[in-house]
């Protein structure tokens, strides 16, 4: 599995992209991805991120960025503005996943989001070892430090999107530099979904 600036999930969202679309990357960073988008995809892309500094060296890529919160910065586009809206490695972050996600489907065509599997075998073996909070090289925090206050897994995220109604278009499971197919709540450390609203 190839990368994309260091990441695994950058190559999956780069290949799910289609060319010369419009793109919303929530807490885009310091602008890699969308960069990247631009160069090899020629997407028109927009990005918002949180810390100044990030802005700042994404907007010396060359990439729109502004300065927000991504958890009220969709209620800022009208609907349909975009064909794709990423998140990712943040929505086990955010305060309110499920407001950001229906906000990601009504601006954008498309959702496609990546986040860490609290599922995977390894988290689970942490904890049950230890006896406390995991603490795994996909997750190297201690709780009282640790930027992630959701803790989902595959299987959650599957659920959601069952009961919000949404249409998976696509999976894609990842551990390490391999794809998973098989007991991916339990082998992937890393999943990307590609979701748009029913109807």
């Amino acid at each position: 599995m190839r990368e994309v600036y260091g990441r695994r999930d950058f190559a999956i969202i780069g290949e799910l992209v289609e060319a010369g679309t419009r793109v919303l990357d929530l807490g885009c960073g310091e602008g890699e991805l969308l960069a990247w988008l631009k160069e090899h995809k020629n997407v028109d892309g927009r990005g918002v991120e949180l810390t100044g500094a990030r802005v700042q060296k994404a907007i010396a890529r060359g990439v729109s960025c502004y300065q927000g919160d991504l958890e009220s910065a969709v209620e800022d586009y009208p609907s349909r503005a975009f064909d794709y809206v990423i998140l990712s490695q943040t929505l086990q972050e955010v305060r309110d996943p499920l407001r950001v996600l229906r906000g990601m489907l009504r601006v954008g065509r498309r959702a496609i989001v990546a986040f860490p599997n609290f599922g995977h075998y390894s988290v689970r073996f942490s904890m049950l070892r230890s006896g406390c909070a995991p603490k795994t090289d996909l997750f190297p925090y201690d709780w009282w430090d640790s930027p992630n206050i959701h803790f989902f897994t595959v299987l959650d995220f599957e659920a959601l999107a069952q009961k919000e109604h949404w249409r998976v278009e696509r999976r894609i499971f990842v551990n390490g530099h391999r794809k998973i197919t098989l007991l991916p709540n339990l082998l992937a450390e890393i999943a990307v979904f590609l979701v748009a609203a029913a109807g």
